[in-house]
């Protein structure tokens, strides 16, 4: 027989109201993503009905919506799946192991990192290709990653999820003036760093894109292997240890899968920010906080957030463009100041 002080297992319970929306939650968000495809493939300053865009996707039709549609729009709507599920699943891992709420690999400057990191190579190597700038990318994004992880656990911001992120938005504005400072001093990388570093998804063509995919894939197997681990490591650390988890072992390889799914993405469409911030709290309040369903639906509901806002970017541009990096910055800096306005009244801040 159970002895009465026998401490409980987190899983019993986050998962219970959870597992009863979960088949409701999952269909709505691979509908939602489904939608959101369709969408990337035929908005933009000229509509391309769906029956037109089957047919570039097939070879056939217009030869014009077959550029548009076939290479232009599959380019930024493949390199938004990719970029998504990596930005939706490391911010949901940089809460967990910060337990912050405001964590984001784009706010705590892990982005910033990996930015530093392709720059630094431009302007030591010259021209990099896709393979090249992501093996900098990581490098620059692991610096930072142990850096913000160093942060959480300092006296002066443990415990304070605002302090966080104000000393992880100082630390990426001095990698962003250390990148703007080796940008300036070679006109070629200014060149190619002006229009990538607002995050664009036409950064990447497909052919350079699918072969990052096994960054992306590697850290999301990792992320997903973790999340009862993450789960133990939110009641704390001493009983997650009696729970059998082992919280430096975790957050360690948890920081490994944020380098691999951060570095990866701003190597393919440079710093884009506020993703892996919003998505958590947008399916928190649906499915609960087990990261057995956190992690996987984050990897349906952030590239769908994706999609959207750079369609939304097409749009707005009136025959240009609005970049999806300056979009998600108008989506989530607003969101930014609401949680950590609504965290200040609650007193946690």
């Amino acid at each position: 027989m159970p002895s009465s002080t026998a401490v409980k297992r987190p899983d019993d319970d986050l998962s219970a109201g959870p597992r009863r929306r979960n088949w409701i939650a999952v269909p709505v968000c691979v509908a939602l993503l489904a939608i959101a495809v369709v969408l990337s493939l035929s908005v933009g300053a000229r509509f391309t009905p769906i029956g037109d865009v089957v047919q570039a996707l097939l070879g056939t039709g217009d030869q014009n919506v077959v550029n548009i549609v076939g290479t232009l729009r599959v380019n930024r709507t493949v390199n938004a799946l990719i970029c998504g599920v990596a930005l939706g699943l490391a911010g949901v891992l940089m809460q967990a192991v910060t337990r912050n709420p405001l964590a984001d690999p784009g706010v705590l400057g892990v982005n910033a990192g990996a930015s530093f990191g392709v720059v630094a190579g431009l302007t030591v190597f010259g021209s990099l290709g896709a393979v090249g700038s992501v093996w900098l990318a990581l490098a620059g994004a692991a610096a930072a990653s142990i850096v913000i992880l160093a942060f959480s656990s300092s006296r002066v911001v443990a415990g304070s999820p605002v302090r966080l992120t104000l000393a992880g938005v100082a630390f990426a504005a001095v990698l962003s003036g250390v990148t703007q400072t080796l940008v300036l001093t070679d006109e070629s990388v200014l060149d190619v760093y002006r229009f990538w570093r607002v995050g664009s998804l036409t950064a990447r063509p497909v052919d350079e894109a699918l072969p990052l995919l096994g960054f992306v894939v590697a850290g999301a197997v990792l992320a997903l292997a973790l999340a009862s681990s993450l789960n133990a490591l939110a009641l704390g650390d001493d009983t997650a240890r009696s729970l059998g988890a082992r919280p430096a072992r975790v957050r360690v390889l948890a920081l490994v899968a944020v380098t691999l799914l951060a570095g990866t993405a701003t190597a393919l469409a440079g710093p884009i920010a506020f993703v892996g911030l919003v998505v958590p709290h947008l399916l928190r309040p649906v499915i609960g906080p087990d990261h057995r369903l956190l992690l996987p639906l984050s990897m349906l509901a952030a590239p769908t957030l994706l999609l959207v806002a750079d369609v939304v970017g097409r749009v707005i541009g009136r025959g240009g463009e609005v970049q999806v990096g300056v979009v998600m910055a108008l989506i989530g800096g607003p969101m930014l100041i609401f949680f950590v306005n609504g965290r200040r009244k609650a007193g946690l801040s």
